[in-house]
């Protein structure tokens, strides 16, 4: 698997800062790891060989009687057993190290009782070492005791020993138990560091994948709106124009004339959309979003399309106006209403727009008088509708708001209650 460029860069600039030789002993390092991890029985035996040319060697060359006591009652051939013994079960120091330790005690307290203390007997160590690294506190204690009672034991064989023999191996033993200890404790901390770096990226992951569907969402809401919106004004231009052509054929070229403006207005609308979304244009028009500046050109258009719309407006605006976002928020509720209606209101329908203003809030209301089959408040939240009051609701709660919709009392019309704060109100 190829590393991608960005990674490569990445590390490539981590490791300018590390001093050459320690980035050559690491390099070295992981690929004696890895060759580990691919082939560890080439490894063990290769460790097994070498100690037990060396236990060889010191029975062939002599060297064991230089540590031998004078009253050694050993022979020749069991001091080669012996170093044999400490010497081949290393073998399977890692895979099963209590069971070399317990097969080494024996040999050991033969090799203590005879005096020949051959020092080969020390290789104990390595599998005591290893038992440290994996094993819990309890099993560390038995093959600490496993090791030592041989060596008391010729200590009351031996008086003489107490002061060399005994000495030395119990310092061996606090040795390797305290490299084992502080090795464990790296290698715990090195794991849980990579275990949190992994639990990091994948959380990484998932938000950006959370993003994205938000992003999605968003875009779809916007779609909904540019398209839903201008189609349905181009639907009631074009029914009207289709009726008047019988009778009125100039208010049939005005129809026309709407609907070429209408179309043009939401082409541009998806261009500057799409243009935004394609990342080989980095210069794609991003002009602004629509606000309550542009509430009269979109009354005009939906009025065009055959609905007729008032639109009333209860104070003014103080010194701490909507802000863009909210803006935004306001222009696309009642054009996604308006747009609801033209697509289900049945009979005649007229529709009201109010914006009340507080010192606080911006209240907008839109009613309709249609009687459309079907528009109940269970239709308008169905999964079909998810897109329309769903995607009104989630603008409002965006800046606090709250919004409500349903027919009005007696089946009189359907309305659109928003209330938007002109601040956060949360911390």
């Amino acid at each position: 698997m190829c590393t991608p460029p960005r990674d490569r860069d990445r590390d490539r600039g981590a490791d300018d800062t590390v001093p050459p030789l320690t980035r050559i002993i690491r390099d070295v390092l992981d690929r004696l790891r890895a060759f580990d991890r691919r082939r560890p029985r080439v490894w063990d035996a290769a460790v097994t060989g070498f100690w037990t040319v060396a236990a060889v060697l010191d029975y062939t060359s002599g060297g064991w009687r230089n540590t031998a006591h004078d009253d050694v009652t050993a022979p020749d051939s069991l001091v080669l057993l012996m170093s044999l013994g400490f010497s081949l079960p290393l073998l399977w120091r890692r895979t099963h190290p209590l069971a070399v330790l317990l097969l080494m005690t024996p040999i050991s307290l033969v090799n203590i009782w005879t005096g020949a203390v051959v020092q080969a007997s020390l290789l104990q160590l390595v599998p005591v070492f290893q038992i440290v690294l994996r094993s819990s506190f309890r099993t560390v204690g038995a093959a600490a005791l496993l090791f030592v009672v041989p060596v008391l034991s010729g200590g009351f064989r031996i008086p003489s020993s107490w002061g060399q023999e005994v000495a030395s191996y119990v310092w061996g033993l606090v040795f390797v138990l305290l490299l084992g200890i502080a090795v464990r404790t790296r290698r715990e901390y090195t794991e849980a560091l990579v275990e949190r770096a992994h639990r990091l990226e994948h959380e990484r992951d998932q938000q950006a994948r959370l993003a994205a569907v938000a992003e999605r969402t968003r875009i779809a809401r916007e779609m909904h709106h540019i398209i839903g919106h201008n189609l349905s004004v181009i639907t009631g231009l074009a029914d009207g124009g289709a009726y008047a052509a019988r009778k009125n054929p100039e208010r049939a070229g005005q129809a026309l004339e709407a609907i070429g403006t209408t179309s043009r207005a939401a082409l541009s609308e998806l261009r500057r959309l799409l243009g935004v979304l394609r990342e080989d244009h980095p210069d794609a028009e991003r002009a602004p979003q629509p606000t309550l500046d542009e509430l009269t050109p979109l009354i005009d258009r939906v009025r065009r399309a055959g609905l007729p719309v008032q639109l009333e407006l209860n104070g003014e605006p103080t010194a701490r106006s909507l802000t863009p976002g909210r803006q935004l928020t306001v222009y696309r509720v009642i054009q996604e209403a308006l747009t609801n209606t033209l697509k289900h209101a049945t009979g005649p329908t007229s529709a009201t727009v109010t914006l009340t203003y507080s010192h606080t809030h911006l209240d907008a209301r839109i009613t309709d008088t249609g009687a459309g089959a079907g528009r109940t408040a269970e239709t308008e939240e169905a999964p079909p509708a998810a897109q329309g009051i769903m995607g009104m609701r989630e603008r409002a709660a965006l800046y606090d708001g709250t919004l409500e919709a349903g027919p009005l009392p007696e089946h009189a019309g359907w309305q659109v209650q928003l209330r938007l704060p002109l601040e956060d109100t949360h911390q």
